[in-house]
């Protein structure tokens, strides 16, 4: 089904600043609203309920996924996500850009459901860089961020599959490149004919 807004799909490895670009690009850019998902994994630092993520139990989660409420969801660092296709889909509807900061493998399963979806993928400059910006964090212990680190190999071994790919090396530039990719799926034609519906009617364009 065709939405007047548009869909926008982030993934990235832990590290590579993902969760910072989308943030300052909805900043700049009041039309891109996210799409919170559901976790089972707790709280960290500021995070609040119903803002970054829903926490939920594994009970809850499980109901969910029995309901078929989640468009994806997989396990991630030992802990589940889910993405409400509802969420989504009314956003979508009212017009809004709705942008999802999720793991590859449920990046790839979106897109089988909205084919019109624009997917990103976030590299990091360097295996260096990547594991700076981790030890930075302070939020993980070196066993945990080695654990990160194996799985930032698979998951980059999946960024053909990708429409779109950023290397997050000057964030400015990263930002940059960010607001590009949103501007140009604007522009496409089945975009455009999506949101100036009156203006290619007007104009007898079928």
């Amino acid at each position: 089904m065709d939405y007047p807004g548009n869909l926008f799909v982030v993934a990235a490895p832990s590290g590579a600043g993902k969760s910072s670009l989308v943030k300052t690009l909805m900043e700049l850019d009041s039309h891109v609203q996210p799409s919170v998902s559901h976790t089972t994994r707790a709280p960290r630092g500021q995070e609040k309920h119903g803002r970054e993520y829903f926490f939920v139990s594994e009970t809850e989660f499980d109901a969910m996924v029995q309901a078929n409420a989640f468009v994806e969801w997989a396990h991630v660092h030992n802990h589940r996500y889910g993405t409400s296709k509802k969420a989504i889909e009314e956003r979508m509807s009212q017009g809004a850009d709705v942008i999802l900061e999720i793991d590859f493998q449920g990046a790839l399963q979106i897109k089988q459901i909205f084919a019109n979806a624009a997917t990103i993928f976030i590299l990091p400059p360097s295996w260096e860089e990547l594991r700076s910006r981790l030890e930075r964090r302070g939020e993980d212990s070196s066993e945990v961020i080695e654990v990160r680190l194996q799985n930032a190999a698979l998951e980059m071994a999946q960024v053909q599959q990708f429409d779109f790919v950023i290397i997050n090396e000057s964030f400015d530039r990263a930002v940059f490149d960010l607001k590009s990719i949103v501007h140009a799926q604007r522009l496409k034609y089945l975009a455009q004919r999506r949101a100036r519906a009156e203006t290619f009617k007007a104009l007898h364009i079928s």
